[in-house]
């Protein structure tokens, strides 16, 4: 599942974030063919122990013969066990563990209208879908609201400059700033569930929005969809991704003891077992303890890598911040969250 890519490039974007490029060889292109907003899990082993992180592809979407090249950004996270590396130890030339893209963030080029309300590295994925969308499709246009903690902070800045300049008329841009205030647009402070409520008409007609992408800290995704379901925005034309949530909030129901000496079935790559759960432990980790190339990176319930279907049985999923509502009413559950509440849970993750 892992390949192990080089590194071709590290670039500085500013004082706490960089972005590192992969080179892709031939033979592995069509397995790392992306789609735009997806990610790459990415693994290194400190002291014995397995360690994955997930980061956004920025780069537009390739062409038919796949990509040459991944370019990821990567904001660095005090004690973060691969952003300080990335940041103080990667060199170009050394190599890196990395899974081929997942993730449906997804904005496949099309005719219309869209828009996103992004923070801090949550420009990251929609980054490239301004490019490719605005790349691919002529009639598309964009709308991105972006906010950051000062200018200093603000990641791919010369980048959406320059996509402004390549398509003036098509992507209306946004910025607001928490921390410092700006020479001309919007004042500054935190874009929360009132702020967006007033700011986001007075910008567009939210009704004709064909899209929105919403991308950042748990706070600003959640009061940004608010504030556009309060407007009137259907839910199926909000998507959106998080890339960090605090301990807590617990998303799912009431916790219930799980039965003693259940079993947890599982088919992966076209292969099944089952395997008695222990301890109060998820689905997923009993699983990993049989099978070690089960599916999965943050184990938070927020990349969606572990994602599977519930083909019988029940679990108490303890968060989620990855599958939209038309993904759990299909019966798909993030296997790190999930516990059994039945004696025997079947899972299938090549579904």
């Amino acid at each position: 599942m892992f390949h192990p890519l080089r590194v071709t490039g590290i670039e500085r974007l500013t004082d706490d974030s960089v972005t590192v490029t992969f080179d892709v060889p031939a033979p592995l292109r069509e397995t790392y063919r992306f789609a735009a907003g997806q990610h790459l899990a990415v693994r290194r082993f400190v002291d014995g122990s397995e360690i994955r992180r997930t980061y956004s592809v920025c780069d537009p979407a390739p062409g038919p013969d796949g990509p040459e090249s991944l370019r990821v950004g990567v904001r660095l996270v005090e004690d973060g066990a691969f952003s300080m590396y990335a940041h103080k130890e990667l060199a170009v030339g050394d190599e890196v563990d990395v899974m081929p893209p997942m993730g449906r963030f997804i904005l496949d080029p099309r005719p219309g209208y869209f828009a996103a309300v992004v923070g801090g590295s949550g420009i990251t994925p929609v980054l490239s879908h301004i490019a490719t969308v605005l790349g691919r499709e002529p009639s598309a246009r964009f709308c991105l609201v972006r906010s950051d903690r000062t200018a200093a902070s603000t990641m791919f800045l010369e980048e959406i400059a320059d996509l402004k300049d390549r398509y003036p008329d098509r992507l209306q841009l946004v910025n607001v700033l928490s921390r410092e205030d700006q020479q001309a647009g919007l004042p500054s402070g935190r874009l929360d569930q009132e702020r967006l409520t007033a700011l986001l008409p007075a910008l567009l007609s939210v009704e004709t929005v064909d899209g929105w992408y919403l991308c950042g800290p748990f706070g600003l995704v959640r009061g940004a969809e608010q504030a556009l379901r309060g407007l009137g925005v259907d839910r199926s034309r909000i998507h959106q991704e998080i890339f960090h949530v605090d301990d807590g909030p617990v998303t799912g129901p009431a916790r219930t003891s799980a039965p003693v000496g259940s079993v947890v079935a599982a088919t992966l790559d076209g292969r099944g077992g089952s395997w008695p759960s222990e301890g109060g432990e998820s689905v997923l980790d009993t699983v990993l303890r049989n099978r070690s190339d089960a599916p999965y990176a943050c184990k938070g319930g927020v990349c969606g890598t572990c994602r599977a279907r519930l083909v019988s049985g029940e679990v108490r999923m303890d968060r989620n911040f990855a599958l939209e509502p038309d993904e759990t009413d299909a019966g798909y559950v993030l296997a790190c969250q999930s516990h059994p509440l039945t004696d025997r849970v079947e899972l299938d993750f090549d579904a």
